[in-house]
């Protein structure tokens, strides 16, 4: 007896999502986006905005933005993603649509149902695609965990009490507690 087939989708498929439906696209399988907490909003907006604010008064080139932003991580049509938070440095990537490549650094906010995907399978998205940092924010163990994937160094676990040095722009001392304050 033959396996049953398994549904690969694609960008058109992602495109034509209802607009109230929130999903990424993974190696070609649709995963649905459970609604934001307001915390998890909260550390998007303030982490967002510190980061941008630092580029304008530093007359940097790179672009802040928060999701719901499209990333076509490996411009192959099978892969869309939206992360909490995408900083572009090459203008070239951007397109009215969102992303097309890696951008340089992102951000994603732990939520209990995006946990394992997090960790797991977009830690490894992310850093066969080129994205240069990548940091997990994890409000409920009140730690981020940092990937600088052009270093050879293990991630770094750093508490939300500590000032974490941001690796693309490391004059950038970043506190999570402060912004929650």
């Amino acid at each position: 007896m033959p396996l049953p087939q398994q549904k690969i989708f694609t960008a058109k498929d992602y495109w034509n999502l209802p607009e109230d439906q929130r999903a990424e696209l993974i190696d070609g399988q649709l995963y649905n986006m459970a609604p934001p907490s307001r915390l998890h909003q909260e550390l998007v907006m303030e982490l967002a905005s510190t980061i941008r604010n630092y580029i304008k008064s530093h007359h940097g080139t790179c672009k802040v933005y928060p999701a719901p932003f499209a990333v076509d991580l490996n411009a192959d049509d099978q892969t869309y993603v939206e992360p909490d938070i995408s900083v572009i440095c090459d203008s070239k990537k951007l397109t009215d649509r969102g992303c097309s490549g890696a951008p340089d650094f992102i951000i994603e906010i732990v939520s209990p149902s995006s946990r394992k995907m997090d960790y797991g399978k977009k830690m490894w998205l992310y850093m066969n695609a080129g994205v240069r940092e990548y940091w997990i924010v994890d409000p409920s163990m009140k730690r981020t965990t940092l990937y600088r994937f052009e270093d050879t160094e293990a991630p770094m676990i750093v508490s939300f009490e500590h000032p974490i040095q941001m690796g693309i722009y490391p004059e950038l001392k970043i506190t999570i507690a402060n912004l929650l304050e």
